[in-house]
């Protein structure tokens, strides 16, 4: 069989599936089957495929069926300016994100040396993006997962910035170490009962770790306020991804810690995702 006829086989299989990104995930996967970029294969659609190729292939689109997310069968994601490792210990980063790194960079850009927390650091795909556009910044990044950061040191040799990185596996709650000038966080904030009405991809997928923010989704955002207000210098920035309906509750727990707000980010949707906001 040659590439495109696989190609077309296996978007069928993901189309029976419902999943609508069917054929650039068949291309993606074939990409990921013959170890080829997508270039090549836009220009060799008509390669005969080897029979080990072919067999990893059908085994992809299968995991893909199942709803398996492509950056956990490929173990990488593209996030702001790099490609990130990713696996099933860690979420996987999306679009919306960026904000975070949008607006921290708008609101640095004339600042040297700043220590900045990066609370929850998954991937590291925040905390090592805004490393890698600040030669001079220094990273601490914390995460209650022993796999998570080890995947968060992979990608911080990956950027060339473990040099200016301190990882600690801990809980918020007992993290004491060190005054910072910036602290950002993208924490667990889905409603804990909401959980299983996510796509199949995430619910399924996606470690619950990272996304369970209790029964109001707000447990983890207000451990990450209150500690954040203490951790962080008078007139440091705290940034912070919130979800789409908790705006007006985080921002009251915000002004109580002694925060004021600079501004509110909406998503591609146009919906509340990212407070930006002072420590006073």
């Amino acid at each position: 069989m040659d590439i495109y006829s696989a190609i077309l086989e296996g978007t069928k299989i993901l189309k029976s599936n419902s999943i609508y990104s069917a054929n650039i995930d068949s291309e993606i996967l074939m990409a990921k089957a013959i170890n080829k970029d997508k270039k090549y294969i836009l220009l060799n659609l008509d390669k005969k495929l080897k029979d080990q190729n072919l067999m990893t292939f059908k085994k992809l689109i299968k995991e893909r069926s199942y709803r398996k997310p492509v950056a956990y069968l490929i173990n990488k994601k593209s996030f702001w300016n790099s490609e990130f490792f990713v696996n099933k210990h860690t979420l996987i980063p999306r679009p919306d994100t960026e904000l975070l790194i949008e607006s921290t960079l708008n609101f640095v850009k004339n600042k040297n040396k700043l220590q900045i927390l990066d609370i929850g650091t998954g991937s590291g795909c925040i905390l090592l993006s805004i490393l890698k556009e600040k030669k001079n910044f220094y990273g601490t990044g914390i995460d209650i997962s022993k796999d998570t950061l080890n995947i968060c040191k992979i990608n911080a040799v990956n950027l060339d910035v473990s040099n200016r990185l301190k990882l600690f596996k801990t809980d918020v709650d007992k993290f004491i170490i060190g005054k910072y000038d910036l602290i950002i966080s993208n924490p667990p904030y889905i409603n804990k009962n909401k959980i299983k009405y996510l796509d199949l991809d995430v619910a399924k997928y996606e470690p619950l770790l990272a996304l369970d923010g209790g029964l109001d989704g707000l447990s983890e955002i207000r451990k990450v306020i209150n500690k954040s207000s203490e951790l962080i210098k008078k007139n440091g920035k705290f940034i912070l991804e919130i979800g789409f309906d908790q705006k007006n509750k985080v921002i009251n727990l915000l002004k109580r810690n002694g925060f004021y707000i600079n501004i509110i980010r909406k998503d591609f949707a146009n919906k509340d995702r990212c407070i930006i906001c002072t420590k006073i």
